[in-house]
């Protein structure tokens, strides 16, 4: 049997998967979370073989998660299922070690295939996904930039953000400014929405 674990914040949709994967012969699904923070610690209880992570999970994100299942349960394949075909939530989650990424509209028999060939060392992409993530290129924001466009989400001032990042202020204004310059943007809330659209964040 195929040991699955589910991270998905929607409980219905939780659910649904839950009940349509146990339907496959070959699969049990033997954990599910609601929560980023909770993946690696039913990893390593459950020992699933493969790991379907939602990219937009309370707490830690689907792509965090699937980072660290590669340092912490290594032998568990990681599969990203999102309703959001971002080109640069691919390119990040193939970076973090994830061996397939799936758009949610797809039909479940599509979904089942998709676990098994992660499990036998196939990496699987939505096609048109892939297609759309190569002709945008990679993100043009640094780390740095990334983290002061993320702490900057909730309207945080520019000391707020120096003292969460332990940065000088000046340091804050210069990675702000750079990755507004990058996002062809006029402001940081502009620019932390462009980043996402594209999901570079």
């Amino acid at each position: 049997m195929i040991r699955v674990l589910l991270a998905e914040d929607q409980g219905m949709m939780r659910g649904a998967l839950a009940l349509l994967l146990g339907m496959e012969r070959d699969m049990e699904v033997v954990a599910q979370v609601a929560t980023g923070d909770a993946i690696v610690g039913a990893a390593l209880t459950a020992r699933p073989d493969v790991a379907l992570l939602d990219i937009e999970l309370p707490g830690r994100s689907g792509l965090d998660a699937a980072a660290d299942l590669r340092e912490e349960v290594p032998d568990c394949r990681v599969l990203i299922l999102t309703t959001f075909g971002r080109p640069g939530y691919l390119r990040r989650a193939m970076e973090a070690g994830a061996a397939g990424f799936l758009v949610k509209d797809g039909p479940v028999e599509e979904l089942a295939e998709a676990i098994r060939r992660v499990l036998s060392g196939e990496t699987v992409v939505d096609p048109a996904l892939a297609a759309a993530a190569l002709s945008a290129g990679p993100s043009p924001l640094t780390a740095r930039e990334r983290d002061t466009l993320n702490a900057s989400v909730d309207g945080a001032t520019v000391a707020d953000i120096a003292a969460k990042l332990h940065l000088s202020e000046s340091t804050v204004r210069n990675y702000l400014s750079s990755a507004i310059g990058k996002t062809n943007t006029r402001n940081r809330m502009e620019a932390v929405r462009a980043a996402r659209q594209q999901g570079w964040l």
